[in-house]
């Protein structure tokens, strides 16, 4: 017994050596593949704040058993505490939107989560199920600032060329967030008691905020603020992408203009009635709502992930009783196996980004919209193997598979939506988009839970003689599982959804590119499609009877102004390469 202790003392620090060295790899990595110390440390920081949220919503469903136990609760009351900070986010996103396009977003965004981590620790010190549920209400200002806040920041910062890439690994931290909600708050509530993980969430949440307001300068509106390939330090870079735009006020990047430049050599002339007119900063919240979603492709890709963040949602909430009483095994193993499925689902978020960002640059410009939508249809098929048999070992990869393919639609998703829409609307786009995701999100922990307590108490299934049935019985066990088979039908509707915005999202690109005020962006060519009759003669009287050539100069314009043509595309391409 001596020798054993003594070896596990000697053993120890050659393990956090070992552990050390890993994260020092894994660290390297990460700056090699997203440009720089500067990109990652801004990449890292984004994805931290997801991360809460994600941690936020599992672990209410990962201290579900003890929640049961220790307030004598059951799945619905269970799903409402999930429910209630994502109605309270989606009262709030739409006005947070349009301060996101106002206002500062970083000093926003830290704000908001040292209030969330005040009401994290209100809700650890709860003493009966009304005042958690009073306190969860506080903890929808990062759901409501998170989303709009970080996908204009993360346009601003980095290229559309690289978005679905800059994404996957921003989204990655709300996987890794879910994950330790998942395992690491389980663990912690099961050991000690429900309350410790909230607290063990407050603490990094203060730690992040005040990194965020110290180390992240605001970026300048309009892509001139991108952070440089290379940079060691974010202020430095943030100083040179300035002295940059400043000497060139008036410059295209290149890189964003990629999806813009492929759907005008299509011949996609831009529709004016969906063109922006007015100034971004100029327009009212209600202005801006209802120009977001006269945009075709937008009301496509909103519905489409708000009915994948449906079925997640309510997945997420209930995953834990569902593994441990489906397949009948202990808490241990249950972690172990929410460990390869967060695995599968890293997987699928990391490839997906950068599997669309190539695509697009050969020029398949619908990429980001037909792969999320092929993603949810074959999630759905693998899931459904996955939840019938009730041996764990095959029925775990068929669910690592369909978590993989649920958590890769989400990058390029979020990536297009930045393509269809002017970069001064992207915060109330996003807050449009935000608000119904999170009534989607609220929604589905009730009805999950609702509709597995009532198919569990319309067929009972009978325990063995002599055991006593408690929170996890065989029959909630029966009840979640029809009830994720019944709810798979959310995955099929989104990939209709999303094949539909396929046809539409090329045109919503070139009226996207197109500046506020101007109704036709460059000549189409033969054959190339036209939104109305109206706008056809429009474009004969401006430019006379003779329909020009493309490549050749519009009348009325300078001579030396001529379309993009094959060879500059030719040499972004390279460039981008």
């Amino acid at each position: 017994m001596r020798t054993i202790r003594t070896g596990a003392v000697r053993a120890g620090p050659a393990v956090w050596r070992g552990l050390g060295w890993m994260g020092r790899r894994l660290r390297g990595e990460l700056v090699k593949r997203v440009g720089g110390p500067a990109r990652a440390h801004v990449i890292v920081l984004f994805a931290a704040v997801l991360a809460l949220s994600g941690a936020d919503a599992s672990t209410v469903g990962a201290a579900a058993p003890q929640l049961e136990q220790a307030l004598h609760i059951g799945n619905a009351k269970i799903g409402l505490l999930s429910s209630v900070a994502l109605l309270v986010g989606a009262l709030l996103v739409l006005p947070v939107g349009a301060l996101v396009d106002r206002i500062k977003r970083i000093p926003l965004l830290a704000v908001s989560i040292v209030l969330w981590s005040l009401a994290s620790l209100l809700s650890a010190f709860a003493g009966s199920y009304g005042f958690l549920l009073l306190a969860r209400l506080a903890l929808g200002a990062v759901n409501a600032t998170a989303g709009p806040a970080i996908a204009s920041l993360t346009g601003d910062y980095f290229p559309a060329a690289e978005r679905g890439r800059v994404y996957a690994y921003v989204l990655g931290g709300e996987i890794a967030g879910t994950a330790a909600g998942f395992i690491v708050s389980g663990s912690v509530a099961s050991a000690i008691s429900w309350r410790a993980p909230f607290v063990m969430l407050a603490v990094p949440g203060l730690w992040l905020a005040r990194t965020l307001w110290r180390t992240v300068p605001e970026p300048l509106r309009g892509g001139q603020s991108r952070l440089m390939v290379g940079m060691t330090d974010v202020a430095e870079a943030f100083r040179v992408s300035e002295q940059v735009g400043s000497s060139a006020p008036g410059r295209v990047d290149d890189e964003q203009d990629l999806a813009h430049e492929l759907a005008h050599e299509r011949g996609l002339r831009s529709d004016s009635r969906l063109v922006l007119h007015d100034d971004p900063r100029a327009i009212t919240l209600i202005a801006a709502v209802r120009y977001v979603l006269r945009i075709p492709t937008n009301v496509q890709l909103i519905i489409g992930s708000s009915l994948g963040y449906f079925f997640f949602a309510g997945l997420q909430t209930f995953v834990v009783l569902f593994i441990r009483d489906h397949y009948g095994i202990g808490q241990l193993t249950a972690e172990l196996a929410l460990v390869l499925l967060v695995a599968g689902a890293m997987a699928g978020t990391l490839a997906s980004g950068r599997i669309t960002d190539l695509l697009l640059r050969r020029g398949m410009l619908e990429a980001r919209v037909w792969v999320p939508g092929l993603c949810y249809l074959a999630a759905a098929c693998l899931l459904i193997p996955g939840f019938i048999i009730h041996s764990l070992t095959p029925a775990l990869w068929f669910d690592i598979g369909g978590a993989a393919l649920l958590a890769a639609a989400n990058p390029p998703l979020d990536a297009a939506r930045l393509d269809i829409v002017p970069s001064g609307l992207w915060g109330r786009a996003e807050s449009t988009r935000g608000f119904l995701r999170s009534l989607a999100q609220a929604l589905a922990p009730l009805l999950f839970g609702g509709l597995a307590s009532l198919i569990a108490g319309i067929a009972p299934q009978q325990a063995p003689i002599g055991t006593h049935t408690g929170a996890g019985s065989t029959a909630d066990a029966g009840g979640l599982e029809l009830t994720f088979l019944i709810m798979l039908v959310a995955l099929f509707a989104a990939a209709a959804f999303l094949a539909r915005a396929r046809r539409t999202y090329p045109q919503d690109v070139a009226n996207a590119a197109a500046p506020p005020g101007e109704t036709i962006s460059h000549p189409g060519k033969r054959g190339a499609r036209d939104s109305s009759h109206r706008r056809s003669s429009e474009r004969s009287r401006a430019t006379g009877p003779k329909a020009h050539r493309p490549g050749r100069p519009v009348r009325g314009e300078p001579p030396g102004r001529r379309r993009p043509g094959r060879s500059r595309r030719n040499r972004l391409r390279r460039r981008l390469n």
